[in-house]
């Protein structure tokens, strides 16, 4: 009876996973009638995962239930929580019982903890799948290397320094990617040249990190360069204004402690969200020749534009626009 408890916001990573575990519980010949996908809109729907947890299979093979997107170890009603301790230590081992999430399993909740107890006991797996920040190179490498292995795509250190900084932290295209430079590379055991890679592989991700640069440098021109280039390659609108967000409140947020004094990396990181507090001393310096006042108005910006897109208003030309605003926002000291 493995129970496995997958959460994240890394959707692709954690899909990927999920297909892998469910092909290697079901029997391909039985999958349709062993396989139960619970969404977490249906009603009832862990009750109804746990009743479906405890049918034995049909055929050859085990079951497989998934409970989609479940807000059991966000919140737990009563009634819930005594069938899943009623449940839990009596599904038998032909189930395997997925549970997803994007958020953080509360640890405070007891249904959280019943659930650690019956992953630990029934030798299952509780993982996450939350996207590497930007600015986690090391790991962001680490990511490309581990995957580019197992696509079997060659590539050199350099290739795979590269590699991340065009991708970033997109998962599902740094997939996509990886498949693309396998098929060029044939047969060929060399490692692709950074000609190649620079040829085939686009960048978005990053490249919203250097939109951000030119923005607080107040360049306008360079600014909308890279908003036509990341349109161009299909790179969403919200996507853009997510990563302007993170990192002009990450900004924000180390200039305003500059602002009144406080000295401790440590402090520093933890306030701001910084994995990596040897990396408050670069952000530091980012920050010197800005205002706290262009940071403060900067944001109000993002979040009207952010505001508008959502409403449905023309990308391009809205994108355009208020990175002009931003643009004029820096250049003023």
């Amino acid at each position: 009876m493995p129970i496995h408890l997958y959460w994240g916001d890394d959707d692709f990573a954690l899909m990927q996973a999920v297909e892998r575990l469910r092909e290697s519980v079901l029997d391909p010949s039985w999958a349709s009638f062993n396989f139960d996908r619970i969404l977490s809109d249906q009603q009832n729907s862990v009750i109804m995962g746990l009743n479906q947890a405890m049918t034995p299979p049909f055929g050859m093979g085990g079951r497989f239930v998934w409970l989609v997107d479940t807000s059991l170890f966000q919140q737990c009603p009563t009634d819930v929580y005594q069938e899943l301790e009623r449940t839990l230590s009596v599904i038998p081992d032909t189930t395997t019982l997925l549970l997803t999430g994007s958020n953080k399993p509360d640890g405070r909740l007891k249904s959280t903890t019943l659930l650690k107890k019956y992953i630990d006991k029934s030798k299952g797996e509780l993982r996450e799948f939350s996207r590497i920040k930007p600015w986690e190179i090391d790991k962001l490498e680490q990511h490309v290397k581990t995957l580019a292995t197992e696509r079997g795509v060659n590539l050199s250190p350099n290739g795979i320094t590269l590699l991340a900084e065009l991708v970033g932290n997109d998962t599902r295209q740094l997939y996509n990617e990886l498949e693309k430079l396998k098929l060029f590379a044939g047969n060929t055991h060399q490692p692709l040249s950074l000609e190649q890679i620079s040829l085939l592989v686009q960048a978005n991700t990053q490249n919203s990190l250097k939109l951000a640069t030119c923005i607080k440098a107040g360049q306008t021109s360079k600014a909308l360069e890279l908003i036509t280039e990341l349109l161009q390659h299909n790179e969403p609108g919200l996507k853009i204004v997510a990563t302007l967000v993170s990192q002009f409140r990450t900004w924000l947020w180390i200039k305003l402690m500059m602002e009144t004094g406080v000295r401790d990396k440590q402090e520093i990181a933890k306030t701001a969200e910084i994995g990596n507090p040897n990396r408050v001393f670069f952000l530091q310096k980012e920050v010197q020749t800005l205002t706290l006042n262009q940071l403060q108005h900067s944001l109000p910006l993002l979040l009207q534009l952010e505001a508008h897109l959502k409403g449905g208003a023309d990308e391009r030309s809205t994108l355009q626009t208020h990175v002009i605003e931003l643009c004029q926002l820096f250049q003023r000291k």
